[in-house]
């Protein structure tokens, strides 16, 4: 299977993606970890799943595991702030390396804390779960969420190395596996009819998991996020069509306390809100916000959204990273496979779009 490079500025880095790359870990991570500490940072969970692969994949490379607790709502400051801790009494130094092993809050969290740690030293990407693979593990985009928001605090680190192994998404749970799929569908939406034509037309093979569905569903996914980041590292502009359905989305998780929902959940509620404001503000045809609603629905279900308002929504939006002057900035679809930003919208037609999601 094809690695892919993103280009930067200053240097470049290659994505990998192959099945059982986590048993041959070793050769990809002997240049990047010659003469460094070696630190793997991982959950129990996934190290229950997926340590004894690594640990394979690694044999004959001394490596100290840093261990971080499960979950969305431990992507905080004080788990860093724990993490480093641990860092320094097992003796690591500005020539250390981390290795983040585990899902979207592993690559995050551990892209951060590698970007913080003694100012600065590298991080290698090694996501173990479909949304991490199409999209957290990639761009260098790392932070960790405050009671206010999503990704307040956070940091442009972009990784030495990302290593993807489809294989991992074996012992994925139903509902984790899902979650990723919807970040699959917004680089259909943003980028490639034929994505969304595949799983429009394919679904049972995509909820089977199928491996050659799946590992084509990765390639083109992780082709997308590389080539918008190679064009725009640090989202000055292009790269703002990564965030489709992320406006609403975050300000969802935010409101449940980052507890009730999957990001990849919410994100297809945030994608569910941006067709119909699209829809709306005469951007997108009717025909094209209907078969993005259906598509979106077919991978569900989202889990219940009772007791979340609108009106609430709205009210924290002016805390989101995409708010620039005071001016919520939307990435919305003009066409399937391709978007528009759009900011100043009336405030009125965001809620009635945000209510439209909650109840369907």
């Amino acid at each position: 299977m094809p690695a892919f490079t993103v280009h930067l500025r200053e240097r470049a880095y290659d994505i990998v993606v192959e099945r059982g790359l986590i048993e041959r870990a070793a050769g990809r991570l002997g240049e990047p970890a010659r003469g460094r500490r070696l630190f793997v940072l991982s959950t129990e969970p996934v190290w229950r799943c997926q340590g004894s692969r690594l640990e394979e994949g690694l044999a004959g490379m001394e490596f100290h595991r840093l261990s971080m607790p499960d979950g969305e709502e431990h992507k905080r400051l004080s788990t860093v702030e724990a993490l480093a801790g641990q860092m320094v009494a097992a003796g690591a130094d500005r020539s250390s390396l981390v290795a983040a092993f585990g899902g979207g809050v592993v690559n995050d969290v551990g892209g951060f804390l590698a970007a913080v740690y003694m100012r600065g030293i590298e991080v290698v990407q090694i996501p173990t779960t479909l949304l991490a693979q199409v999209d957290a593990a990639i761009g260098g985009k790392t932070g960790v969420n405050l009671l206010s928001g999503k990704n307040l605090v956070g940091a442009f680190h972009q990784p030495r190395l990302v290593l993807i192994d489809p294989a991992a998404l074996d012992t994925l749970p139903e509902r984790e596996y899902r979650a990723g799929l919807y970040e699959v569908i917004k680089c259909a939406i943003i980028a490639s009819p034929s994505l969304f034509e595949v799983l429009a037309t394919r679904r049972g093979s995509v909820l089977a998991r199928s491996p050659a569905v799946v590992d084509e569903l990765i390639l083109e996914s992780v082709r997308i996020k590389a080539d918008v980041v190679s064009a725009d590292e640090r989202e000055g502009d292009l790269r703002r069509i990564l965030n489709f359905g992320h406006t609403l989305g975050h300000a969802l998780e935010a409101e449940t306390g980052f507890e009730r929902l999957l990001h990849g959940e919410a994100v297809a509620f945030g994608m569910l809100a941006a067709a119909r404001l699209a829809e709306t503000a005469g951007v997108l045809a009717p025909a094209d916000a209907a078969a993005i609603r259906r598509l979106i629905h077919d991978y569900g279900p989202i889990p219940p959204l009772n007791g979340v308002r609108a009106e609430a929504l709205l009210a924290r939006l002016g805390s989101d990273k995409k708010t620039i002057g005071g001016k919520v900035h939307f990435v919305l679809p003009d066409r399937i496979g391709h978007t528009q930003v759009l900011s100043g919208l009336d405030p009125e037609m965001i809620r009635a779009a945000a209510a439209e999601a909650l109840a369907s």
